[in-house]
């Protein structure tokens, strides 16, 4: 597939003339040829964005919720292509490609629906014959920049909340998945958005700072969101701070799941299985620590790793759980993160075997701080289980961690469970639930390296509006 850039409702070249390759992870085959855009399109990107600023935030809220709803339809109906190219492009099984498709639909819904949830309020004034308003208005061009792991998913996220809220929006196509993104700006053009409220910019991996720095720089660029690694998340904080630009930031994660010794062992193993192995465990969300009291241990431990040898693996094509990692190079980080804690003492009790870039469902038990896993996001389907003595030991461990974005906590007792989630570090905490759990209407985002900032729902409006006080006043008396 070849694919050019989205600018001003035009299909354009570089200006630098060139392309880029991305291979599929797992046949080693090219997927995509795309444009390599450069600060040049970024410039005209963030400039056609912005003479379409004033009339797009000037359309009133049914207009703007009725393209939105349209562009779903549209999504959906080109669901096939969607799975295509995900599959292609990052490894992904087609389970997951087609889930990611559903839930994006679900994403541009809501944010229709939040086309009128933008409100004001009244507030009273001590001056007398003074009306007093606060009034959230669009802010101006956003810039969304969308990860590979979830493309769809993510990369609707990353523009339907602005473009509800009546911003203008310029979109950083992950060099991953150049395809799977553009196929985004392109059903939203199809839908009716006017020329230049949606563009895409695709770019090499060697362009990657210098694409980000001038979309952040760009004087007509008012909001930025960043989905993607707390690396390169701290980067971008970095440079938007430089520029005085307010940004959302969702990072890493090294999710725990607490499993407590009055917990149902059954549910919690099925739920763990669920959240470290879903999508290879390339999820913010994933299940990266699973937290267990010692008195119920070694029954958890051995049920949930027959469950985790029992998960078929292979070629994302066929009928697998388990199916391509993004990288060799991920591939390789998972052999380094299991061969270090073996040497120090951890116990492989289920997978381990590796076909290029396939993993099998991996665990690890008796995992310890001295190893590089224990603090690592591996973003891959190698799990470390941790034993604990009670709940204060576990809520530490759970906490002892530079991330906060999900967590997990299984107890028969809700009163309990709901103390320790409370104690948990963390933007989000599921009760006897998986840690990979996300929907529309929800506050999404995390703490500490996690991020900082809520994808979803209200919370979201926030993030895209500029509140502003008004006032109306009548005859003024003055002291000079």
């Amino acid at each position: 597939m070849n694919v050019q850039l989205l600018i001003d409702g035009d299909d354009v070249k570089s200006r630098g003339k060139t392309t880029f390759e991305r291979k599929d992870p797992y046949t080693s085959k090219v997927a995509t040829i795309a444009e390599a855009g450069s600060v040049d399109d970024v410039n005209a990107a963030c400039d056609a964005a912005a003479a379409a600023f004033p009339a797009w935030s000037e359309k009133g809220p049914t207009e703007r919720r009725m393209l939105l709803l349209k562009a779903a339809d549209l999504l959906e109906a080109k669901s096939a292509d969607f799975i295509k190219l995900m599959m292609e492009e990052t490894g992904a099984t087609g389970p997951w490609s087609g889930f990611n498709v559903m839930f994006a639909a679900k994403v541009l819904r809501e944010a229709a629906c939040m086309t009128t949830m933008i409100h004001g309020e009244v507030i009273p004034s001590d001056k007398p014959g003074c009306f007093s308003m606060a009034i959230r208005q669009p802010a101006g061009v956003c810039v969304g920049m969308a990860p590979w792991n979830a493309p769809v998913i993510l990369g609707v996220r990353a523009v339907a909340m602005p473009l509800a809220c009546g911003n203008t929006v310029v979109m950083k196509a992950s060099e991953t998945c150049p395809g799977t993104h553009m196929l985004i700006g392109k059903v939203l053009q199809e839908a009716g958005l006017p020329k230049g409220v949606i563009n895409v910019v695709t770019h090499s991996r060697e362009d990657a700072p210098a694409v980000t720095e001038a979309l952040i720089a760009h004087p007509a660029v008012r909001r930025i969101n960043f989905t993607g690694s707390s690396h390169v998340g701290r980067i971008v904080a970095q440079t938007a701070a430089k520029y005085l630009k307010p940004v959302l930031l969702e990072l890493g994660g090294k999710a725990p799941l607490l499993v407590l010794d009055d917990a149902n062992i059954d549910d919690a193993v099925d739920a763990a299985a669920f959240g470290a192995f879903m999508h290879q465990g390339q999820i913010c969300m994933s299940t990266e620590r699973i937290i267990v009291d010692n008195k119920i241990a070694d029954i958890f431990v051995g049920k949930l790793a027959n469950k985790a040898n029992a998960l078929p693996y292979g070629d994302p094509r066929t009928k697998v759980v388990l199916g391509s990692l993004v990288s060799e190079h991920s591939a390789d980080r998972m052999q380094e993160l299991l061969d270090d804690a073996v040497k120090l003492g951890a116990k492989l009790v289920a997978g381990g075997k590796r076909a290029g870039t396939v993993w099998s469902a991996t665990l690890l038990d008796n995992v310890t701080p001295k190893m590089r896993i224990y603090k690592e996001e591996s973003f891959g389907p190698v799990k470390s289980i941790i034993r604990v003595d009670g709940d204060d030991e576990a809520v530490r461990i759970g906490n002892d961690t530079e991330y906060g974005l999900s967590s997990a906590v299984f107890s028969e007792n809700i009163q309990r469970a709901l103390a320790v989630a409370k104690r948990i570090q963390a933007g989000i905490c599921h009760i006897n639930g998986p840690t990979v759990n996300d929907e529309a209407q929800m506050p999404f985002g995390g703490t500490k390296d996690s991020g900082y900032g809520r994808f979803g729902g209200t919370a979201a409006i926030a993030e895209f509006t500029e509140l502003r006080w008004i006032t109306i006043e009548s005859h003024q008396h003055y002291p000079f």
